[in-house]
């Protein structure tokens, strides 16, 4: 009992360093923080508008970034707070994109735009499940060993 709860503080501070991580990536866009203040500032309320389109094509590479860098958000808030809803996590997800969003549009960093938050929350609720699917996976593995 004393080892899970020695994993729950290290899960909790290695959820605390990831959020730090992306919240420099999304908002800092990887570089030196304050380098670029007030460089762009613009919101985009239009889903999968005209801020994704390059050459006239649909950028797919944002978009799967986006959903990809929030995956580990749904595997660690299952692991941290499993007694929530799965409409609770989902609202966590929304308010950590929000939070980035707001960021960038207060610090004139980027463009704040709706298709990031939707795709942040996609990107969230598939590591969700994908945690669920290996618990799953897991549990029917033992099973069937102790059979």
């Amino acid at each position: 009992m004393k080892d899970k709860g020695k994993n729950i503080k290290l899960t909790k501070v290695l959820f605390f360093i990831y959020l730090i991580s992306v919240f420099w990536i999304i908002v800092f866009k990887l570089s030196l923080p304050f380098s670029e203040l007030g460089y762009m500032r613009s919101i985009n309320l239009i889903p999968f508008s005209e801020s994704l389109i390059i050459n006239g094509r649909l950028d797919f590479s944002e978009i799967i970034m986006n959903v990809v860098i929030f995956i580990p958000i749904g595997i660690y808030s299952e692991i941290l707070f499993k007694e929530w809803t799965v409409s609770k996590k989902i609202f966590l997800f929304f308010l950590i994109s929000l939070m980035c969003e707001v960021s960038q549009f207060i610090l004139g960093i980027g463009a704040s735009d709706i298709t990031d938050i939707i795709n942040n929350i996609l990107g969230g609720t598939i590591g969700l499940l994908i945690y669920r699917a290996i618990e799953r996976y897991q549990k029917t593995v033992l099973r069937h060993r102790n059979l």
